[in-house]
């Protein structure tokens, strides 16, 4: 994981027994999948966890905890207060990985979309009705081309009906690995709902893997959270004019690591499209970009962007509070980003503004 909390996870997996290291992984699974969107829960969601693991309580108590926990704040869920989201997706996606239920099914993807995000998005479960694009960093400010509003449950169908009556029998294990990559990335490419759909994936793939017999661990997805997104990107985006095509062979690395127990390394930085090896090592695997002073991680890059995406303009200031930053790294952040043509600034000093370039 990127950040350290006070409960040390690794270790305590380590040095406890089966039933509580199994409880670790998925609390560990669960806090890890947020760093897709940038998010990092609270010590009280760590604390939670803790007493879940130590048998304290059950897993319906500490979403019952968090819950409560929140209920008696006031502030509103948006982009001020993720934690929120965070903390009680977590939990979630931990009740979700201690069930054996599972159906292959659009309508199961939707149920977990839906028990995931009740409460936290007005469209929890529910079908997007509007397009969508989305800046990513290892695109250079591209976005991958999502279904379409009005195709989206056609498109479900159509994919997950071609699965469901898919035969494995006759591949081989590496060739079976190759398919799931490919219905895994179809089925993203997707992207059925306004928000969530990476996480909603990773728990949708974990389920549908243990349903076909693998057994998987979670724990590469706690600690590889952002690869597996960004080499779903990957495995979906094609510039053909500029020789770039779409490269599932990042997320069958991820798949084979995950099914077969490998090795394969997975760097983000080799993720970056144009990126030779020179390139990448000079960025390095915490996703800087430019010189150590302007160095911009890409995590925080990607909450800059998602915090601007709701507002006509900001200010530094505005971006510092949010993301919780010191206002002259907040200024270098905003600065890269002006550089690399993502947005814009208008007006000097104190009086500067910035707006995401359409």
């Amino acid at each position: 994981m990127s950040e350290k909390y006070s409960f040390d996870f690794d270790e305590y997996i380590r040095q406890s027994e089966p039933d509580k290291q199994q409880k670790g992984y998925i609390w560990q699974t669960a806090i890890g999948l947020q760093d897709v969107d940038g998010l990092k829960p609270s010590e009280y969601l760590i604390e939670t966890a803790k007493k879940n693991i130590d048998g304290d309580i059950t897993l319906e108590e500490a979403n019952d905890l968090i819950h409560s926990y929140y209920k008696s704040k006031t502030a509103r869920l948006d982009v001020e207060n993720r934690t929120e989201e965070a903390d009680k997706v977590s939990a979630r996606i931990a009740q979700l990985l201690s069930e054996d239920a599972f159906v292959f099914s659009p309508g199961q993807l939707i149920s977990i979309h839906r028990r995931l995000f009740d409460g936290i998005y007005k469209f929890a479960g529910t079908i997007r009705d509007y397009n969508i694009s989305k800046q990513e960093w290892i695109l250079k400010g591209k976005s991958v081309v999502y279904a379409g509003a009005d195709t989206i449950k056609d498109t479900l169908n159509y994919d997950f009906d071609l699965e469901k009556n898919f035969d494995y029998s006759a591949l081989s294990i590496d060739e079976s690995i190759k398919h799931i990559t490919g219905f895994i990335a179809n089925m993203w490419q997707i992207h059925p709902f306004g928000e969530g759909n990476t996480r909603t994936t990773a728990i949708f793939a974990i389920k549908y893997l243990r349903s076909l017999g693998f057994e998987v661990t979670n724990i590469l997805f706690a600690n590889n959270s952002w690869y597996f997104r960004n080499a779903l990107v990957r495995a979906n985006y094609a510039d053909i004019q500029k020789g770039v095509y779409e490269d599932k062979s990042y997320l069958e690395k991820f798949f084979r690591n995950l099914i077969l127990g490998e090795k394969n390394e997975m760097k983000n930085r080799y993720l970056l499209i144009g990126a030779d090896l020179s390139t990448a090592e000079k960025i390095g695997d915490n996703e800087k970009i430019g010189d150590k002073k302007s160095a911009i991680n890409t995590r925080t890059r990607q909450a800059i962007l998602d915090f601007m995406k709701g507002e006509k303009f900001v200010k530094a200031r505005d971006v510092a509070e949010t993301i919780k930053l010191k206002p002259s790294r907040t200024r270098d952040y905003l600065g890269e980003l002006v550089k690399e043509g993502l947005i814009i600034a208008e007006g000097s000093n104190r009086n500067r503004i910035y707006k995401l370039k359409k």
